[in-house]
């Protein structure tokens, strides 16, 4: 929340903002993209209806299913939010009681909810200090559960109230809990450090001393199934000291056996790995918990693409399950060999389950998809688009297809253009961008002359040429791509289009990474472009955009202080130049950021920054009911370690810039909108505290609220179609493009 607002309005009449803000504000938005952008972990049936699936996400997301993957929604931010680390969501004997690990700020936090996943809340206590790397609790209790830091496993009977230490290592390698098992007074850990075993309930944990697996490997995942007398484990094992707390999917390489174990009966640890082919990496072994003849393993192969294997005997022999070649048992979405691209997108298993209670039902997670089987392996479907839209089994994925969204979306997006009513280009990272032809109803890749990682902006010219920021580089002026080291090594170049986005070429070349493009009013033929590169990095210009790839590129003055980190570039109407360069750390954060004017055509800038914007700048926005363009609002990041820290906020002056008011404070702003048809309505965007608005903008002291429809953390833009009135769209890093319609002020 704004943490200067109370003290200037009083509760009363935030509470009455509040109300109106959201009486104008859309109620619901919905989820537009196609996905493909982050990767997802810790795939979760909910073993009292198979048809309820759980994923977490490197964006910070949890997305939550009850159709089976046809459709999903984002768990709130505000709830819940998690990483690549985060467990599989835990059920327990009372399906309403769940467990996991929630990631907020950089903290790792065992929570838990009592209402089956809508509120989440933390443990009593938590033994790992909000540095939480694994949890897993009991299925057939509410009561009992693991949680472990990064070097020390931790048993509960109390649901957290109290814990007691299991085995501990060191911090070099730390531990990894691979799976467990719960039995009435029998609960067995198995970890990196050995197996566990407790015969009384947890009160004592002793190292199980059951031969079989060498010395020099260590067990990273594992899995138990019970049925009649026989209680069955499988354990997959990696080189020794190559293994370490949090290891994840993609660290496959050390893979050294698959091991099985009839608990009570076997003597030993016996290797079973019949079938598994050679180049071959399984990394995850699941069962049903009342099955102990089909078993699967998931990891990655020599050939960078995702292997699900599965054994019907018990592990005696195992076999390929998912077949990827030609889609043999795949009913594919985009991704798929001969698709937009191919299954080395995924290129790996990072999490995976079969359904506790149903050995039919897996689901497995990659690079930048989810996956499942309803019928044992036989076939496997896609779960991020449309079911309407897939492709059929056994054929080549098609080029160029559009496909609708399902809400699996975790994709970091820039900005939209509307070159003509129904069509859509959207800026994305990691997939370069989509098209849609439709009014955003579906989106395809079909388009070429874009091959690069990402687009960051796109604008449409007078005559319907479009203009578009490229880049190598993703992620740019977040906080992983601010050092000169990340950035210079990226190429880049504006690309132009003169079929509503269909076809790119090159307009000259630039060579490096194009953050921004902006047309001069003033003249038809003129554009600039904002590059970011620590020697060559700043304003460019192109005097002849009709040229086309033969055009040239002049760099312009550098504005005082700055380090070549371009980031805005707009053109007033009157020909000035308004430039923003963002963050550079070197290694702490430099005196290099800002707002900087010309009005000689970039022969010189003046620096019109205010103190704050001296370090982490990101956008600036002009009202677009200010027919003066008089009225601007900047966006500031708050750094870290030093002069840079405690500055964020988004700032607006009503005289270019000559002086400026902190209207919103918050620790990292980015952006904001203004609707273009009542100037006191304004959206602003947060890294980590979601989407604000101001009903009363214009007032001399604003107060923004949070917008509680819109349910990712961190929105980048916001958007207005410029051919629906109304229809609010807002780009994001991590959970692609959402549309809302907005009521009438």
């Amino acid at each position: 929340m704004s943490r200067n607002r109370f003290s200037v309005f009083g509760l009363a009449s935030v509470a009455i903002l509040a109300s109106a803000a959201n009486a104008q504000m859309p109620t619901s938005w919905k989820s537009v993209g196609i996905g493909g952008g982050g990767s997802f972990f810790a795939p979760t049936f909910n073993p009292f209806n198979s048809s309820e699936i759980w994923l977490s996400c490197d964006m910070s997301g949890v997305y939550h299913s009850t159709t089976t993957g046809a459709s999903w929604s984002l768990v709130p931010f505000t709830s819940i939010q998690t990483g690549p680390n985060a467990p599989q969501v835990q059920y327990t004997s009372n399906k309403s009681t769940l467990y996991s690990i929630g990631t907020t700020n950089g903290n790792q936090t065992p929570v838990t909810s009592t209402d089956g996943g809508s509120t989440w809340k933390p443990l009593t206590t938590d033994p790992t200090g909000q540095g939480a790397w694994y949890l897993m609790a009991d299925w057939t209790t509410t009561n009992r559960l693991f949680v472990s830091d990064y070097s020390t496993l931790y048993f509960s009977s109390d649901t957290g109230k109290t814990w007691k230490k299991v085995v501990a290592g060191d911090n070099n390698s730390g531990v990894v809990l691979g799976g467990v098992y719960f039995s009435g007074q029998t609960i067995i850990a198995a970890t990196s450090l050995g197996v566990y075993e407790s015969t009384n309930g947890g009160s004592s944990f002793i190292k199980m001393s059951v031969p079989g697996i060498p010395t020099t490997e260590q067990i990273v995942s594992f899995a138990a199934a019970k049925a009649g007398t026989t209680t069955r484990f499988f354990a997959v094992t990696l080189a020794a000291g190559q293994i370490w707390g949090g290891i994840g999917g993609d660290n496959y390489g050390n893979y050294k056996g698959v091991y099985t174990l009839d608990f009570g009966t076997s003597s030993s640890w016996k290797k079973c790995v019949s079938g598994v082919p050679a180049g071959t990496y399984p990394f995850y072994v699941s069962m049903a918990r009342n099955d102990i003849q089909n078993v699967y393993l998931a990891g990655s192969c020599d050939s960078q693409t995702p292997v699900v294997l599965k054994s019907t005997n018990g592990g005696q022999a195992w076999g390929n399950s998912l077949l990827t070649a030609n889609n043999q048992n795949v009913a594919t979405g985009w991704q798929g060999a001969g698709g937009d691209h191919q299954w080395s997108y995924d290129q790996l298993v990072f999490g995976f389950e079969v359904c506790p209670t149903d050995a039919k039902r897996a689901a497995f997670t990659g690079y930048g998809f989810c996956h499942l089987t309803t019928d044992g392996g036989t076939t496997w479907q896609q779960t991020y688009v449309l079911p309407s839209d897939q492709n059929k089994v056994n054929t080549l994925t098609p080029k160029g297809k559009a496909y609708h969204g399902v809400g699996l979306e975790n994709t970091s997006s820039w900005w939209l253009a509307w070159p003509n009513t129904s069509t859509m280009w959207a800026s994305f990272s990691d997939i370069s961008g989509i098209r849609s032809t439709d009014g955003g109803s579906s989106w395809s890749l079909n388009y070429s002359g874009q091959k690069l990682n990402s687009s960051y902006q796109a604008i449409v010219g007078p005559t319907g040429t479009m203009y578009m920021a490229t880049s190598s580089n993703h992620d740019m002026y977040e906080s992983t791509h601010l050092t000169d080291s990340r950035i210079d090594s990226g190429t880049g170049n504006v690309l132009q289009s003169t079929d509503a986005g269909k076809t790119w070429t090159q307009l000259g070349t630039i060579g490096h990474v194009v953050m921004g493009v902006a047309l001069d009013p003033t003249n038809t033929k003129r554009l600039y472009a904002s590059v970011a590169n620590s020697a060559s990095g700043g304003i460019y210009v192109c005097s002849d955009i009709t040229k086309g790839t033969s055009a040239t590129w002049k760099r312009l003055a550098s504005p005082p202080r700055t380090q070549g980190h371009a980031f805005n570039i707009t053109v007033l109407k009157d020909g000035t130049l308004v430039a923003t360069y963002s963050g550079r750390m070197a290694p702490s954060f430099t005196d290099s950021s800002g707002v900087f004017v010309s009005t000689n055509g970039g022969t010189s800038w003046v620096d019109r920054s205010a103190a704050n914007m001296h370090w982490w700048t990101m956008d600036l926005s002009l009202d677009p009911t200010d027919a003066a363009q008089n009225t601007w609002y900047v966006g500031v990041y708050s750094g870290w370690g030093g002069t840079a820290n405690n500055r964020g906020g988004l700032y607006k002056s009503t005289n270019r810039g000559a002086s400026w008011t902190l209207v919103f404070q918050s620790d990292r702003v980015g952006s904001c909108a203004v609707d273009p048809k009542n100037s006191k309505l304004v959206y602003a965007t947060t890294e980590t505290e979601g989407l604000w608005a101001s009903v009363n903008a214009t007032s001399a002291h604003p107060t923004f609220n949070q917008v509680p429809s819109y349910p990712f953390r961190q929105p980048t833009r916001v958007f207005f179609n410029p051919f629906k009135p109304g229809e609010v769209w807002v780009t994001s890093f991590g959970n692609g493009v959402r549309v809302g319609e907005q009521s009438s002020p």
